[in-house]
């Protein structure tokens, strides 16, 4: 093999290695970032998705809240929407919170009763 051919490969190799490593250096320092926008666009669909099919959303929250308060003890120091599950018809329909409380995390599902209201499920 000629040795301006080896010279060209391994020129290649430093340079894709070098590229490599610098690819997974900026995709560490911007992850955190990332996930944080993510979590946050998850919330705003769950929450455009509640909108969109005519659920009150001060409704869904007062009842989270309230079931929240009965289960743990205490009312919930944050309270974020994150997920709808609307299945055919209403009595299926669930609303998904996530809910802080003493820096725990909890999840709390709502469910439909067939007048409407929402209950703890």
């Amino acid at each position: 093999m000629p040795l301006w051919l080896i010279i060209v490969l391994v020129i290649l190799l430093v340079l894709a290695v070098g590229g490599f490593l610098a690819r997974e250096r900026q995709l560490k320092r911007t992850r955190p970032a990332f996930e944080r926008r993510l979590a946050q666009v998850d919330h705003e669909l769950a929450a455009a998705a509640a909108l969109d099919r005519g659920w009150d959303r001060e409704l869904l929250e007062a009842t989270a809240r309230r079931v929240s308060a009965e289960r743990l003890g205490a009312e919930p120091e944050q309270l974020t929407l994150i997920e709808v599950i609307d299945k055919p018809g209403t009595v299926d329909d669930q609303a998904v919170f996530e809910v802080e409380l003493r820096g725990e995390r909890h999840r709390v599902v709502l469910g439909r009763r067939e007048d409407g209201d929402w209950v703890g499920a």
